[in-house]
């Protein structure tokens, strides 16, 4: 959750920008679900120098509102520079930044910066409006070489890939599409309009999300996005070139402890062989050579089953090499745009993009004016039982009811999902209890706030605001566990079989402050690239004082303990992190042991339990002959160590191989295992 915020905010950093040189007024229009309008940025460049930007998103009841104001250098580049406003989480936004001849100043409420600069570097705001960054763009422009020195670090790059003539009412004009890198850990797209140094941006479009545009040419997002997801993909297919080698023949990975996930064990040393992604045998280490055409010396490493995330948005073709790289061979997707999903399938099937094995979960809303645009917004009854039908034509194993749900046809769509075969999952609709949706037939339930709410709401208490996540937050630390409407609730769960999947070390930003890395990625931090580290750092729940720190800090505490209670009582929970790919599972699982289960109990949770409620048991989920040879080599052993698992060496998959190295190297990211671990030729192999 908090890296997707956050990812918006700086991938949609790149959105607009104008001419400095004339007094204007820019409207932007950002549309979801196509045509419905979420938001708005207008700006405002004054005579006397001054630019004023008033930006705000509403999407899923949340969003961030901020006003902005600088003034720009000779070069294009800041000189003045200050934001307020709320986060999406409502988080206070109070930014400046200053260039006085060489000094550079800068302060926001997560840190500060006070530095000698020489040349043109670019201040990049933290909490700043899309149109920030974009200012940036117009000064790579005027350098004239597609590269931009950023404060406090890295370099922005810049070409351009695609041109088009758009039109509107007569008017024309010739917008080229951007590819920027050297921010963040993917590449992004925007479109410019102008020459010199008067182009400016144009639009941004998220394939599935969101359309921004100058407000009056909408009508050619459409065939701008096909153009972007086009050469998008030219990009994606190669990285997976690069980066996601072909297995030829049969693979033996020898000398390997291979982790029995149904059992609970590690093994003796074995020699595990793959043909055709699927697991062939599984031997004892020195059995006589079968004759391999590959061969990995796995060098006494454990070897797991590939591990899956329960939780995942697969939006971005990018976040697949993440995945990959953190061992996740298998997401559970829990909400996403029909057609980019299917498109996204597709692809992964096709072994065109870096990306794990995707399992389906149909994402299903009522109309509200809070409503998540994702798969289907429904009125009616009728109107659910159509998105389910079409969920079941496309071989979903389950759906995803959200917020905004109708309340009075809850119990009779869980029936027509159950008798079209499908599971039913999701949060808790506004005005309900979780009681309730356990009553009415739900199979499992997403995120540990959803679980608390259900002693906290009353029947007026609207979730679909940021009520969600505060009401968790103050009154969680004060909830008697062992009190009886607690334990009944818990019994409940147990009583109807309910599987919990609780996304805990993403509601770590409810107890973090400004300035303070939080804890679900203090052990990553250090590996992540310079901007990634100051977006980790900045805090996206108002916590006002020291009391109210401490007061959010237990509470996340103990729904980290009711977690624990959960699997002692024997509750299902499986992992799903809905945040930063791969890293933030790797986290997920330490909370698990934190909460009480051991290593062992917390690997399986990640990968036979998982298997066995995403239904793919039957060929994922445990190192078995006959199943997909979806494996993960790892440096020390995770089941007595967890955070052990961050250690990977090599993953294979899909009938290929991923090095965690060179993936980590390729986005920028410091590597966690020193040793890379090779493919060989038997030839080469036997040489040695």
């Amino acid at each position: 959750m908090k890296f997707t915020c956050v990812w918006f905010l700086y991938a949609g950093a790149a959105l607009f920008s104008w001419r400095a040189d004339a007094a204007e007024t820019v409207k932007y229009v950002l549309l979801v679900e196509g045509d419905k309008k979420a938001g708005e940025q207008i700006v405002e460049h004054r005579d006397d120098g001054v630019t004023h930007v008033r930006y705000i998103f509403k999407d899923n009841g949340r969003g961030p509102e901020l006003d902005e104001e600088y003034t720009l250098r000779p070069d294009g580049t800041f000189a003045t520079y200050k934001v307020s406003g709320t986060t999406t989480f409502g988080a206070k936004v109070d930014e400046q930044y200053r260039r006085d001849g060489d000094r550079a100043v800068w302060k926001s409420t997560s840190e500060s910066g006070d530095r000698q600069v020489e040349g043109a570097p670019m201040y990049v705001p933290l909490g700043g409006t899309p149109q920030a960054s974009s200012v940036a763009i117009t000064a790579l422009v005027r350098r004239g070489d597609g590269t931009l020195p950023l404060l406090p670090g890295g370099t922005l790059k810049q070409r351009v890939v695609e041109e088009l003539e758009v039109s509107r009412d007569g008017e024309t004009r010739r917008v080229q599409l951007l590819v920027q890198t050297g921010v963040g850990l993917n590449p992004s797209f925007v479109w410019a309009t102008g020459k010199g140094d008067a182009t400016r941006l144009f639009a941004f479009l998220i394939p599935g999300y969101l359309t921004a545009i100058e407000d009056g040419w909408q009508v050619n997002a459409a065939r701008m996005l096909e153009m972007q997801k086009a050469a998008e993909g030219n990009l994606v297919k190669d990285l997976a070139a690069r980066q996601f080698g072909l297995l030829a023949g049969s693979t033996v990975i020898r000398n390997a402890r291979v982790f029995d996930s149904a059992k609970g064990v590690l093994g003796a040393p074995s020699d595990v062989y793959v043909l055709r992604d699927r697991i062939a045998a599984v031997v004892p280490a020195g059995s006589p050579d079968a004759g391999a055409a590959n061969v990995i010396d796995a060098g006494g490493r454990v070897l797991l089953p590939g591990l899956f995330d329960m939780h995942g948005h697969e939006w971005n073709r990018w976040q697949g090499g993440l995945h990959l790289a953190a061992g996740v061979t298998t997401v559970r997707d829990m909400g996403n745009d029909n057609a980019t999903l299917q498109a996204l399938i597709d692809e992964a099937a096709r072994g065109e993009i870096l990306a794990p094995r995707i399992v389906p979960a149909g994402f299903l809303e009522g109309e509200s004016a809070f409503s998540a645009r994702n798969g289907f917004v429904i009125k009616t009854l009728g109107e659910a039982k159509h998105a389910i039908d079409w969920y079941a034509q496309h071989a979903y194993p389950q759906i995803k009811i959200y917020n905004s749900f109708p309340k009075e046809i809850l119990k009779e769509t869980v029936a027509y999902a159950h008798l079209r075969g499908l599971r039913v999952s999701g949060h808790v609709p506004a005005f309900l209890r979780a009681q309730d949706v356990v009553d009415a037939g739900f199979d499992e339930i997403q995120h540990i706030n959803q679980l608390m709410l259900n002693f906290f709401v009353t029947p007026t208490t609207d979730t679909r605001t940021l009520e969600r996540f505060r009401l968790p937050a103050e009154k969680t630390a004060d909830l008697d566990f062992d009190s009886k409407p607690v334990q009944d609730f818990i019994a409940s769960l147990k009583a109807n079989d309910v599987t919990v999947d609780p996304t805990l070390s993403t509601f770590d930003f409810i107890r973090q402050r400004p300035g303070e890395v939080s804890k679900a990625y203090a052990a990553v931090i250090d590996h992540l690239p310079l901007d990634q580290q100051r977006y980790l750092r900045a805090a996206e729940m108002e916590i006002p004082d020291d009391a109210t720190a401490a007061r959010y800090d237990r509470s996340y505490r103990k729904m980290v303990e009711f977690v624990g209670r959960l699997h002692k009582a024997g509750v299902t929970v499986v992992p799903g992190t809905d945040a930063l790919a791969g890293f933030t599972l790797h986290r997920e699982l330490e909370l698990y042991v934190e909460a009480g289960m051991t290593p062992i109990e917390a690997l399986q949770s990640a990968t036979s339990v998982a298997a066995r409620i995403a239904r793919v048991d039957a060929d994922r989920g445990s190192i078995t002959v006959g199943k997909y040879a979806d494996l993960v080599l790892v440096d020390g052993d995770p089941t007595r160590d967890i955070s052990a698992i961050r250690k990977i060496a090599l993953v294979l998959t899909q009938g290929r191989v991923v090095s965690p190295t060179a993936v980590y190297t390729e986005l920028g990211i410091k590597p966690f295992v020193s040793e890379t671990v090779a493919v060989q030729s038997a030839q080469a192999a036997a040489s040695k």
